[in-house]
């Protein structure tokens, strides 16, 4: 269902402490930076849960995603704390997570801990679920509607 790769890495990482996030990154910015660095301490390594142009088209509208996925995995790829990227294609990262089995799940701080995909899921198999610390003032959807505007 998933990458050999990701299969050949979790492999390679077995025993180490996987941290889990997921989101579109369609335009990076200074939140998603912070947010991303923030969540890297809480591990070993970060494994990304990258949305799949065909799901942000259905989660974010028929405008989006700005960036193909391949373009935004291959930025995600190459982030100091980022350690690893899947691109999954359904609405909820929930079968990557249970692939996955991070010990560390997390997202930014605008989600209540109870909102957060495969936290039930995490945490009955002993790990953690945290909502992080939000950058006010950063988004993709702020930072379109700048564009659009000048």
């Amino acid at each position: 269902m998933f990458s050999k790769e990701l299969e050949k890495f979790l492999n390679e990482n077995k025993g180490k402490k996987i941290v889990f996030t997921n989101g579109c990154f369609d335009i990076l910015h200074k939140g998603h930076v912070s947010y991303l660095n923030e969540a890297k301490k809480l591990g070993d390594l970060l494994v990304i849960g990258l949305n799949s142009d065909a799901s942000v088209k259905r989660l974010k509208g028929p405008e989006r995603p700005i960036n193909n996925e391949t373009d935004r995995q291959f930025v995600m790829k190459n982030l100091k704390a980022v350690d690893f990227v899947e691109i999954f294609e359904e609405d909820t990262p929930l079968n990557l997570i249970l692939t996955v089995k991070p010990q560390v799940l997390v997202k930014g701080g605008d989600w209540k801990i109870e909102q957060i995909v495969g936290g039930k899921e995490v945490i009955a198999n002993g790990g953690d679920v945290f909502s992080l610390n939000f950058v006010d003032g950063y988004s993709t959807t702020s930072i379109i509607t700048k564009i659009q505007n000048n």
